[in-house]
Order: C-alpha cells, then structure tokens, then sequence
C-alpha cells in the first residue's frame, strides 16, 4: 500500500498530479516532469535530513497512485499531506493509506502527533478528516498553530491526530495501549 519514495516513479505521479481537480490541493507543485523530477529529488534529500517523511501510495498492483507525507516536522509533531490522482477518488485507497501511515509514524518513527490544516473550501478533503474517528478539531486545542497556518490569510480549519488518540481508537483502553507501545 505504501512505499519510500523513488524518482523512477516521478513521470507516473506527474501525471496524477496535474488533473486539475488534484493540482490545486497539491503542496508542492510541478509545472513539467522535469520540475516534479527536482521536486522528488528534493524531497528524498529532506527525508534523509529528518525533515519530513513522504510515501508514494499504490494500488492493488503496486502501482503509484499518489502520495502521502509529514512535512514541517517539529517536536515530533508534522502536518499532513495526501493527494490521490484522480482515477483513483472514491475507491478506498485514502483510508487505508493514511492508517498504514499513522501505524509508520507513531509506532516505528517517533511521532507524537499529526496536524492536517484543510482549506475551508476543499469539501473533499473536510469529508475526508471528519470520517476519521481518531481525529480531533484542533482550532482550539492548539491556536498558536492555527495562527501561524492561517498568517497570510483565515482559509484553514485545524485538525489533530495524537498517538494517544490513534492507539486508543485501535488498541482499547489506555492500559491496553502501553502494552502495545512497550511491545
């Protein structure tokens, strides 16, 4: 379902990417496969730098279908970032991407939280966050962030995942949790 990120995979996702229905919601765009080459590239070296953390999502096939990152990595909390291309919306890949993601994330990488900032008019991606049960509204919870996502302009909502939360959601109690952590 998921895999590190390759350059051999670039002229594929390129393609994805560019559909004008995935382009605008893209974090890093790319006007050519040449630039989306750079991109990847750069992308690989800030992975080796413990920047951020990017995955190339597949289907069934092993084919990329889109990705899936944590960027902006700070006390071992980071934003999030998926895209999938288009022929892909509505077919179940999203959810299970994300879960292999967090289970990466919170059990083998140390992280301790996942911020996703969404665009108050990306509809698509709002249903998304708010169909995952170990998700939390975060406006609140955290307004410093929410402060420093929305510094040019007020377009985002602010939503968290804590391991907590996640372990909680799969493991049950919180005794049952700490095992599951110390195992």
């Amino acid at each position: 379902m998921l895999k590190k990120r390759e350059l051999h995979d670039a002229p594929v996702l390129f393609e994805l990417m560019s559909h004008p229905e995935v382009f605008p919601f893209v974090r890093h765009k790319a006007a050519s496969t040449d630039e989306f080459y750079f991109l990847t590239k750069q992308t690989l070296e800030a992975e080796d730098r413990g920047e951020l953390i990017s995955r190339t999502i597949l289907d069934e096939w092993g084919q990329p279908i889109g990705t899936i990152n944590l960027f902006d990595i700070h006390e071992n909390k980071g934003f999030l970032a998926t895209w999938i291309g288009q022929p892909y919306f509505g077919k179940g890949y999203n959810k299970p991407a994300k879960e292999s993601f967090f289970e990466e994330l919170f059990f083998q990488l140390g992280i301790e939280g996942v911020f996703m900032k969404i665009r108050r008019t990306n509809t698509r991606s709002m249903k998304a966050a708010l169909k995952i049960p170990y998700a939390a509204a975060a406006n609140d919870q955290y307004p410093e962030v929410l402060s420093w996502i929305n510094r040019e302009n007020d377009v985002y909502d602010l939503f968290v995942i804590s391991k907590e939360q996640y372990l909680f959601h799969y493991y049950g109690d919180q005794n049952n949790s700490e095992e599951v952590l110390q195992a």
